[in-house]
Parts: C-alpha cells; structure tokens; sequence
C-alpha cells in the first residue's frame, strides 16, 4: 500500500514539530501504541496541544463527551 504522506499531512493536528513521523500514519501508529498512546489525530486540538495521548486520557474525553 503506497503511503499517501502529503495528503496525511494536510489533515495531521500533531503540534510537536520536529516529529519525523508527521504523514506517515502507520509509523505513528506503531511508535505511540508502544507507549501505551495513540497519535495526535486520536484528540481534539486543545487535548493534543496537552501532549498526553494515553490511552488513559482518551477515555477520560470520551466519557466527558469531548470526543
């Protein structure tokens, strides 16, 4: 599957800028899930901005409705 980066990056919120992995979804993905986190697309702007993308603070924003 061809890696569709420049689209990607048109639609990433991840606000941490020297992330190598910015439009490369599958990358991402595989890098947050071994720390227990999902990438920045997971949460909402003010939520990523915040950089705790654990597991743990997904449910919490879920469950307050904020996502």
């Amino acid at each position: 599957m061809e890696c569709k980066e420049k689209h990607n990056l048109s639609i990433c919120n991840c606000s941490y800028d020297p992330c190598s992995r910015k439009g490369k979804c599958c990358e991402c993905l595989a890098y947050h899930i071994k720390f227990r986190q999902l990438p920045a697309c997971f949460f909402p702007d003010s939520a990523e901005r915040t950089y705790d993308r654990s597991f743990e603070h997904f449910v919490r924003l879920v469950q307050q409705g904020k996502r």
